[in-house]
């Protein structure tokens, strides 16, 4: 043991805190200091965690072996070496291979043998003469292919529940990656990244540096200079998998690790700060230090806790448990405030407790309503030559082997028809997003309830069962609006354009064309060379009808360029491992260079909601996104026709379509916001 003993002490007693609040059973919200183990299958997080001890306890095996959170509280011990398990108090594992078996069987008695996994920690103890005061969350291993009987969605619960952890202010990340793999790519780093974007609260370590391909190394790695963290990278060596076979012992490795880094040219002058024992005290001093850091708001909010736990105390004193009045008292009390609640996250409150970090309850409504399903409405457009064709088969299916002189109008009821069949499934989506945000509601104010568990989920039963009921009355009610726009096509609707119209205007023109309206106007990132991100600067985007440009900034005095959007589509872009930035790009569908010498103009903006509303915008002014299933150029030659008379058909019926389909759309945009409100939203606040 080494440092100041007081200082030391403070990782036992957070120890006694973790136990405490797991053995009540309950959810206090306390976010207790504490070392997060992250990364991917195989990156050699139980080697590392092993060697700490000194002793081979940990599970191992193909595909998932870490499948519930393993809470690790290493404590030194002069004389005496033994785990204990929280689950299993008072009996001490003097042997290690029984160690394992206990994890091995507590985890299957939760998630089965089917290799699922479980939110739910093991908290385990292990004194020793080997060790320092140390406490690590060893999380499962990132995967992405389910094995065995794991539902599919198994990358997805556990990428949730790592970032359960390491979300957390007061949560250190250690982020373990394999020195074989590129670093640009570690699953660890990017998850690290994600809730750590500074990078102040992450520690690299680097394992199997003794697997590199030979004339390769990880110098500049370890050294701090590529990909930088605020608290640096630490190389270690673990036994290979033929040692561990072997039984071979940790503490030969340990010399063998130490051997190692004096050995090569490329660690040797930094050998003092790699290998086990060094990363080990590092994590020590770490921890201990962050503990002192985040001391003094753990005290405050304890003694919050504290005295609202004492204030509900005094208020039973006088009250036998079987005092019916209390009873009643509180139940009319709890439903009163649920309700209230309720009332303020949807119609919304300018009490102090609003939200500033992100939209919720109402105003995440608010923007469904307003911005996410009118965007749904513009991607369900058709593709032009797609449309086209259909309209062609149509009038020529029509007609069979006559031909004809008039432009024959059922082709038009056929095409608007199948084109309002296509709004049901943006007006059904978003009832989905209105009642999962409702859900989202009850369960965050329910929470108050924690302390009554059975009253708790009795409520938050009871109002999923109301909700799921006015969901199927409302998607009742959308298809009776869809089969009532479909039940008549109003063709004397003030705003058509009538077939005289629209066969003047096909005469006229072989393509239909809008003036180059302002259709949005901000600010996004432009990408020159290539997708760097240090290559990223921010103009001020005027997107037109027919056009994009950018200026130096919003007084668009000084234009940088202006891009004509015939031919361009919309694509979406992986974002670096280091950007915060949420990129996507305009591309020419023949190839031909977009921007200067570029084929792509790379754009980003500051998160996904931008993107989603600047891709309607484009949708709007006629950008589609890519698609993957194209006809192919011999299927669409099949139908291409040289007969004029039957194009400015196709031209006329298009026209109309066009016409009658905004009608359709603005009365949509209009309508199914007040259904859901109306059949959903209000009935749920007089129920309330």
């Amino acid at each position: 043991m080494s440092g100041n003993s007081g200082m030391e002490r403070l990782i036992p007693i957070v120890n006694m805190l973790q136990d405490s609040f797991a053995s009540l059973g309950t959810s206090i919200q306390i976010d207790l200091p504490q070392i997060a183990v992250v990364g991917s299958q195989s990156a050699g997080k139980s080697s590392v965690l092993e060697n700490f001890v000194g002793k081979d306890f940990l599970p191992r095996g193909s595909g998932i072996v870490t499948r519930r959170p393993l809470i690790l509280q290493l404590l030194y011990s002069k004389n005496a070496e033994y785990a204990e398990f929280l689950h299993a108090k008072g009996k001490k594992f003097a042997d290690f291979d029984q160690v394992r078996k206990e994890i091995e069987d507590e985890t299957n008695r939760l998630t089965g043998s089917n290799k699922g996994i479980s939110s739910i920690p093991i908290n385990l103890r292990i004194y020793s003469p080997h060790v320092l005061n140390l406490t690590l969350v060893d999380l499962p291993g990132i995967t992405k292919v389910p094995v065995g009987d794991q539902p599919a969605d198994i990358e997805i619960q556990i990428r949730n529940m790592i970032l359960d952890f390491i979300s957390k202010d007061n949560c250190l990340i250690l982020a373990v990656t394999p020195a074989n793999s590129d670093l640009a790519n570690s699953d660890a780093l990017k998850l690290a990244r994600e809730v750590d974007p500074s990078g102040m609260r992450t520690i690299g370590v680097i394992t199997k540096l003794d697997l590199m391909d030979e004339g390769t190394d990880a110098r500049d790695i370890l050294e701090n200079r590529l990909l930088p963290l605020r608290r640096g990278y630490i190389g270690v060596v673990n036994r290979s998998q033929k040692d561990i076979d072997g039984r071979k012992d940790i503490k030969q490795a340990m010399a063998a690790e130490r051997q190692f880094f004096l050995a090569h040219p490329s660690y040797r002058h930094i050998a003092e700060r790699l290998g086990t024992p060094y990363l080990q005290k590092t994590l020590n001093q770490q921890l201990t230090n962050h503990i002192r850091d985040t001391l003094p708001a753990l005290r405050n909010k304890l003694q919050s806790q504290l005295l609202s736990l004492e204030k509900d105390v005094s208020e039973y004193k006088n009250f036998g448990y079987d005092d019916p009045s209390k009873k009643t008292k509180v139940l009319l009390s709890s439903l009163q405030n649920l309700s209230g609640d309720f009332d303020k996250h949807v119609l919304g409150s300018s009490s102090s407790e609003v939200s500033t970090k992100e939209l919720s309850g109402g105003a995440k409504i608010n923007r469904i309503f307003n911005e996410r399903f009118p965007f749904e409405l513009v991607k369900i457009e058709s593709d032009e030559k797609q449309l086209r064709q259909k309209i062609k088969i149509i009038i020529m299916n029509i007609r069979g082997v006559k031909g004809g002189l008039f432009t024959p109008d059922q082709a038009f009821e056929l095409t608007v028809k199948d084109q309002i069949k296509l709004l049901m499934v943006p007006s059904i989506k978003c009832v989905d997003l209105v009642i999962t945000e409702l859900i989202r509601i009850v369960n965050a104010i329910t929470e108050n309830l924690n302390k009554y568990p059975r009253l708790r989920e009795e409520i938050e039963r009871l109002v999923s069962l109301h909700l799921k009921s006015r969901e199927q009355v409302c998607k009742d009610n959308l298809s009776m609006y869809i089969d009532t726009q479909l039940s008549y096509i109003n063709t004397h609707h003030e705003d058509f354009i009538g077939f005289a119209n629209a066969s003047q205007k096909a005469s006229s023109e072989t393509k239909r064309k809008v003036g180059n309206e302002i259709i949005r106007k901000g600010y996004l990132g432009l990408h020159s060379g290539g997708s760097k991100i240090r290559g990223t600067r921010d103009y001020w985007f005027v997107l037109t009808t027919e056009t994009l440009s950018w200026f130096k900034d919003e007084t668009e005095t000084d234009k940088k360029y202006m891009l004509p959007l015939d031919g361009l589509k919309i694509r979406d872009l992986e974002s670096g491992l280091f950007s915060r930035r949420h990129p996507f790009a305009l591309f020419s569908t023949d190839g031909r260079n977009v921007y200067k010498d570029f084929k792509l103009l790379e754009l980003s903006c500051d998160s996904l909601e931008d993107v989603d509303s600047w891709k309607a915008s484009f949708l709007r002014a006629g950008v589609y996104p890519e698609k993957d299933n194209y006809p192919k150029s011999d299927d669409r030659d099949d139908m291409a026709s040289l007969d004029p008379q039957l194009e400015r058909e196709v031209e006329t019926i298009r026209n109309l379509v066009d016409s009658y389909m905004k009608i359709v759309n603005k009365t949509t945009r209009d309508m199914i916001p007040k259904i859901i409100m109306f059949l959903i939203i209000n009935n749920c606040i007089t129920e309330s």
